[in-house]
């Protein structure tokens, strides 16, 4: 039986371990990477030295990036983060800006030296819809960094990788035929993980996704994991709870 990826403490154990984030990260940008430490909650400490970016404090709770790694000769920053809801989907956006202004603390000019990626995995279908009001129900959204042509040609500016593509949002509940089997092998494992935890159908021919299930394997979480674990889910649950009860009390109000 696996254990949830929908939960922060099973979701981290997994995609902390060095296998499964490389082997991630080549099947979902494209690009081999090694890296050193990988860190949790991330977070960028506003100092004398260091101020604030804008106005924007990314040192509170709620601004922690879930798992962060920089390459061993630090070209290249990545961070994963998973989202249960998409209420905050422009927060996405601020998490990748971020991570580039941080760069800006201590440069001389405004070279972006350092690549960033940021790959979101949201486990719940989406809420939001574009702003015509078609609702969003895709699979996988790739957000362009670098310019292109009038005619759609893309010009490599920022040295992104992947056509260009720094940030890439992941939603298996929304399955596409077109999505490529080695981004699909990993949408399932999500899936799976939070659907059909007992019988799971994946590719364990990927070593990364063979790792993971390793590692959430309700056989594998220590005693203290599970009982983290359970604190977790009994948050989202209090969470779930306030924010309902607050949307009917908005609405009540209209009325």
């Amino acid at each position: 039986m696996l254990g949830n990826l929908d939960n922060e403490v099973i979701f981290k154990k997994a995609f902390t371990n060095k296998i499964v984030f490389t082997a991630f990260v080549r099947d979902i940008l494209g690009i081999e990477v090694e890296v050193d430490k990988i860190e949790t909650e991330k977070k960028f400490v506003a100092s004398a030295h260091r101020p604030k970016i804008g106005y924007i404090d990314f040192d509170n709770y709620h601004c922690g990036l879930d798992i962060f790694a920089e390459t061993i000769d630090r070209r290249i920053c990545i961070e994963i983060q998973r989202v249960e809801y998409d209420s905050h989907f422009d927060r996405f956006l601020h998490y990748f800006l971020m991570l580039i202004a941080e760069q800006q603390k201590n440069a001389k000019e405004y070279n972006i030296d350092q690549t960033v990626y940021v790959i979101v995995v949201l486990t719940a279908p989406y809420t939001i819809s574009e702003k015509n009001g078609k609702p969003v129900l895709d699979e996988v959204l790739l957000i362009q960094l670098n310019p292109q042509t009038l005619k759609g040609e893309i010009r490599d500016l920022y040295g992104h990788q992947s056509g260009g593509v720094p940030l890439v949002c992941l939603n298996p509940n929304h399955p596409d035929k077109d999505t490529p089997k080695q981004i699909r092998d990993w949408l399932d494992l999500i899936y799976q993980s939070i659907y059909n935890p007992q019988r799971p159908s994946l590719n364990t021919d990927n070593e990364g996704i063979r790792k993971a299930i390793e590692l959430i394997s309700f056989e594998n979480l220590s005693p203290q994991e599970r009982a983290e674990a359970k604190k977790k889910e009994a948050a989202k649950i209090v969470l779930a709870k306030t924010e309902q009860h607050a949307s009917k009390k908005g609405k009540q109000k209209k009325k």
